[in-house]
């Protein structure tokens, strides 16, 4: 199984290949790898897990999210395309192996996790039409179960990464107390699988400058 590069490897393959990119990615590169670098540097795993989603940020938003209205559909939509286009470059099968070899315990702890599903807060908060969140909290796992046999790594990423994004939003939203016990495991298995994937995404967008990353979220402007 190979392992994910490290800052240091990301940061010096970036030096040597950066005059093939172009602009727009080599502005996600190097901004997704500055983040790394500082997770590196971090031993707590609420703040790990905030930088490395702000790399994996970097690496995937683009300008679309600027335009209204802004909707988590939209979020996941960006996800899939995101990775889609990576998982078509993964000739080594890097990402496959991640999910399916060193991360598939954590990975199904996570989809049993409701805390980290989005209608269950929805209608804790009491938001009206989330009164089922417990039916589509059971088919959602069919679903992601289907997806995990079939080894379909786009839908099974873009799930994944939908549940990351609830844990993000409640860490970056005030959600959680700084090293909370209530949280521990998903915030503990969610910085695991983020500082594995997301340099393994980077270097992939680095062998791949051919591919259309999209227009950063915010360019350098002036």
């Amino acid at each position: 199984m190979s392992d994910s590069p490290t800052f240091a490897q990301l940061k010096e393959k970036q030096r040597k290949i950066r005059a093939g990119f172009d602009e727009n990615l080599g502005l996600r590169v190097h901004r997704s790898i500055s983040w790394i670098g500082r997770a590196d540097d971090c031993n707590d795993d609420d703040a790990r897990f905030i930088f490395l989603w702000i790399a994996f940020n970097a690496a995937y938003a683009d300008q679309n999210m600027l335009q209204p209205p802004a909707s988590t559909t939209r979020e996941r939509t960006l996800f899939f395309d995101y990775f889609t286009k990576l998982v078509a470059h993964d000739a080594e099968r890097r990402i496959y192996e991640a999910i399916w070899q060193r991360f598939s315990g954590p990975i199904r702890v996570l989809m049993k996790n409701h805390y980290i599903y989005s209608p269950f807060w929805q209608h804790h908060n009491g938001i009206a039409g989330h009164a089922e969140w417990k039916k589509w909290f059971q088919g959602a796992a069919r679903q992601f179960n289907k997806a995990f046999q079939r080894n379909d790594s786009v839908r099974v990423l873009a799930t994944i990464f939908d549940r990351l994004y609830v844990l993000r939003n409640q860490l970056l939203h005030g959600g959680a107390t700084w090293n909370s016990q209530v949280n521990r495991a998903q915030v503990r298995d969610g910085t695991a699988i983020l500082a594995f994937l997301t340099p393994i995404f980077i270097d992939l967008m680095m062998d791949n400058p051919q591919e259309n990353w999209g227009q950063p979220l915010y360019p350098v402007v002036g």
